[in-house]
């Protein structure tokens, strides 16, 4: 099998419109469309110059160029995750975790509702634009909120991605204009937990 070089732009596993009211079909479209791409085309083109300049014996400047590729590939693979973690409300989406995942949760922030409050303050909280993550250390098996600056700043090695909330204002600000806190809430209603759940397993099976 031919190893894949480039990164590719996923499609959406729901209609544009089905995650509406939470986002409408107008910024999912934005959102997907052209900034997910936009950080696929940077990628691989930074890519291709990289092969360039191998092939041609030319000299990079591998500070600039390793710092900005770091930013497109982590933008990409967030946003896959991102996507992959929403479902429409009541359609997969919203509610509450069950099963180990649950458990987990429980015994790490002592209750959902507690967990729930420190993702969204980490969340709304991210200084300019970033992430709020939920992640396992796979070395202590506890489940621990992450935020995350840009695509790739404050981010823990080595821990598995169980959910991510993008909080850039090009994921929201069509609907929201600035309140951000508001966005959080309703990310809440299309939580996919069937989706966190089974990166959780992938990640505790290694």
């Amino acid at each position: 099998m031919e190893t894949q070089k480039f990164y590719t732009l996923p499609p959406l596993p729901y209609g544009y419109g089905d995650l509406a009211p939470a986002i409408s079909e107008e910024q999912l479209r934005l959102h997907h469309d052209k900034h997910h791409n936009a950080y696929v085309v940077g990628a691989n083109g930074l890519l291709e110059r990289i092969d360039a300049a191998r092939k041609n014996g030319t000299d990079l400047d591998l500070k600039a160029t390793l710092k900005e590729l770091s930013f497109h590939i982590g933008g990409h693979i967030l946003h896959s995750l991102f996507w992959a973690n929403l479902a429409p409300a009541g359609k997969g989406g919203g509610g509450e975790p069950a099963g180990p995942l649950a458990a987990a949760i429980a015994a790490e922030f002592g209750s959902f509702e507690r967990f729930k409050k420190e993702f969204s303050a980490a969340a709304s909280s991210a200084e300019g634009s970033g992430w709020g993550a939920l992640t396992l250390c796979r070395k202590t098996g506890r489940p621990i909120v992450m935020q995350i600056e840009k695509h790739n700043t404050n981010v823990y090695p080595g821990f598995a991605v169980l959910m991510v909330l993008d909080v850039w204002e090009h994921a929201y600000y069509l609907d929201y204009k600035n309140d951000r806190a508001k966005f959080v809430e309703n990310f809440w209603t299309i939580v996919n937990w069937d989706e966190v759940s089974r990166r959780m397993t992938a990640a505790l099976s290694g």
